[in-house]
């Protein structure tokens, strides 16, 4: 069974991750939230209080098929401020795991600190044009290698849904739980 880690900084967009979350844990794709803060307590974007499974730090040594990056304003930039968030990233990428950014994330953590390295990408509103190691490119989700980019929040069952086919190898279980939610995808 494929075990992804979705990371929560404090102001992360709290529904990016919980439509993410909930997409993979209804195909039985195993999940784990992990807190990038002192304590397993985050506040969200609109300042909802989440108690995370575990904190990175707890989880730093641990591998996970799939690694996914919230955004949120100041969600991304406390991700990418975080050495400890980078290196989790990095080894995560090096070892060819899926690595899934959603809205900033793609600009603020990875191109912010080289881990775009040339690939594809989106993110959310303008920030691409300050990104200089990945070629931007607008559509809802786009792959290249083991990186898996949303465009954002109005994108998130599309960027959830994507991710899950391919941590599962098949379309069919995800066409099938798509339509079960009334989401054309």
């Amino acid at each position: 069974m494929a075990k992804v880690a979705v990371l929560l900084a404090p102001g992360f967009e709290e529904a990016e991750a919980i439509i993410t979350i909930d997409i993979l844990r209804r195909l039985n794709i195993e999940v784990e939230t992990l807190a990038c803060a002192g304590s397993r307590a985050v506040v969200s974007y609109h300042t909802i209080p989440m108690v995370a499974d575990t904190t990175l730090n707890e989880r730093i040594d641990t591998w996970y098929d799939a690694v996914v990056l919230p955004g949120g304003p100041q969600g991304s930039v406390n991700l990418a401020a975080s050495p400890e968030v980078v290196r989790f990233v990095a080894a995560h990428d090096e070892a060819g795991k899926i690595i899934a950014p959603i809205c900033s994330a793609a600009a603020r953590v990875l191109a912010g600190n080289g881990l775009l390295k040339g690939r594809r990408y989106v993110c959310s509103g303008d920030l691409w044009q300050s990104v200089e190691d990945g070629v931007y490119v607008d559509a809802p989700v786009v792959e290249d290698g083991n990186l898996i980019s949303g465009k954002g929040l109005g994108h998130a069952f599309d960027f959830a849904l994507t991710l899950s086919a391919r941590l599962l190898g098949d379309e069919a279980p995800v066409r099938d739980h798509a339509d079960h939610i009334y989401y054309r995808w």
